[in-house]
């Protein structure tokens, strides 16, 4: 297998799993929906894209084309996370309860916005953190 999708995916699982752990930590319940979803401590599309910049680097030099555009592909997305999709997040809170308000008003809603869907600086940066932990342990220097 290709090692640099290896610890990027390795490292994606882990930071899943550890927002189920976190989930059963905090709120004292076996959410298993944390294993696929977005948002959460930490984040796993940092820690995914962070692997996969610095496994690249690690395998083909800091100074690489390749290692340059991991780099900026996962900077873009730890922007989006925590930027714009949590944004989003915060939007639909709102939208929620304006909905919620509506249902007062016998006004029929029949769905309701995800809310968790961005980080925040210190998500995407655990994320980052352990992203970088995973490939250099899976791709040492």
């Amino acid at each position: 297998m290709n090692p640099v999708l290896a610890v990027s995916v390795v490292s994606w699982f882990i930071a899943q799993v550890l927002k189920l752990i976190f989930t059963f930590i905090n709120e004292r319940k076996l959410d298993l929906t944390k294993l696929t979803s977005s948002g959460g401590m930490p984040s796993s599309h940092s820690s995914f894209t962070v692997a996969l910049a610095v496994g690249t680097g690690q395998l083909h030099g800091y100074n690489s084309t390749l290692f340059a555009i991991a780099f900026v592909f996962s900077c873009v997305v730890m922007y989006d996370a925590a930027n714009v999709r949590l944004q989003a997040g915060n939007q639909a809170i709102l939208i929620n309860k304006i909905l919620d308000h509506m249902k007062d008003h016998k006004i029929t809603i029949d769905f309701a916005l995800k809310e968790l869907i961005g980080h925040t600086p210190i998500q995407v940066f655990a994320g980052a953190v352990l992203g970088v932990i995973v490939a250099l342990i899976g791709i040492p220097g």
